[in-house]
């Protein structure tokens, strides 16, 4: 069984939800829907492993300070596929 990914809300009100996600390696955010657009925000340099419907695996490394955007929808396990602990910020605009 794998570690759940530790999610700590930072602020939660009418415009946007913050999340910091903080796992360790092998941790994992279990299977999701994003039910809003939101930004991610690498605190840390993440070694991403995104399981999507269907099967499909990416690994994606993202630098840390660095930001990408996906839209509503969007469906997958995040795995700390690297050997160091990673983190970043999520930002849900409501």
């Amino acid at each position: 069984m794998s570690t759940a990914a530790q999610a700590t809300q930072m602020i939660d009100d009418a415009r946007v939800r913050v999340t910091r996600f903080d796992f360790a390696p092998g941790a994992e955010t279990g299977w999701h829907r994003h039910a809003m657009d939101y930004v991610i925000t690498a605190v840390t340099e993440c070694h991403m492993r995104l399981e999507m419907p269907g099967g499909e695996v990416k690994d994606v490394t993202v630098p840390a300070g660095t930001a990408y955007r996906r839209n509503e929808g969007v469906e997958h396990n995040v795995i700390n596929a690297g050997s160091a602990p990673m983190s970043f910020v999520e930002v849900e605009l409501k």
